[in-house]
């Protein structure tokens, strides 16, 4: 048998073996006694907007698409819902301190303003998750307004 052909058997056989392990999911609650929704006043539009547009990678529920079931795409999505999570977790946004609530808030204008937030590479396969305008001018708004009713202030 060439080596040429081994390799490729190896690979074959790489790629079949990875099917069967699988990373552990992201699939709690999105909401719960922790979430921002308890920290920062949320009407139901800003929360439309965070769950079809945020919540995957930012909160403790991923809604999962068919393709997480092929190897080695779940290690890759399961890393960035970690990096994301990592990052913000609207699920666990209560557990922060006030000065990182208030911080979280303003990279969130920071990011939407300057369309970094989706990333392009998740609204690839997600384009409901794309902002509008109105919807980037009502999550700015939201924050501002978030941090404002946070009332951080260096001192605190």
């Amino acid at each position: 048998m060439s080596k040429k052909r081994k390799l490729i058997l190896a690979l074959v056989a790489i790629i079949v073996l990875i099917q069967f392990i699988r990373p552990a999911k992201n699939i709690g609650q999105s909401y719960g006694e922790n979430d921002i929704t308890t920290v920062v006043t949320t009407s139901t539009e800003v929360k439309n907007i965070l769950e079809k547009s945020c919540f995957d990678c930012h909160s403790n529920n991923t809604n999962y698409p068919w393709y997480n079931n092929i190897q080695p795409i779940a290690f890759w999505l399961a890393d960035h819902v970690n990096e994301g999570k990592d990052e913000l977790n609207f699920s666990e946004f209560k557990n922060y301190k006030l000065k990182r609530q208030d911080h979280k808030l303003e990279e969130i204008i920071e990011m939407v303003e300057e369309n970094e937030m989706p990333l392009s590479s998740y609204t690839i396969t997600h384009e409901n998750a794309k902002l509008s305008d109105f919807e980037k001018e009502t999550l700015i708004k939201w924050a501002k307004e978030g941090r404002n009713e946070l009332g951080y202030t260096p001192e605190n």
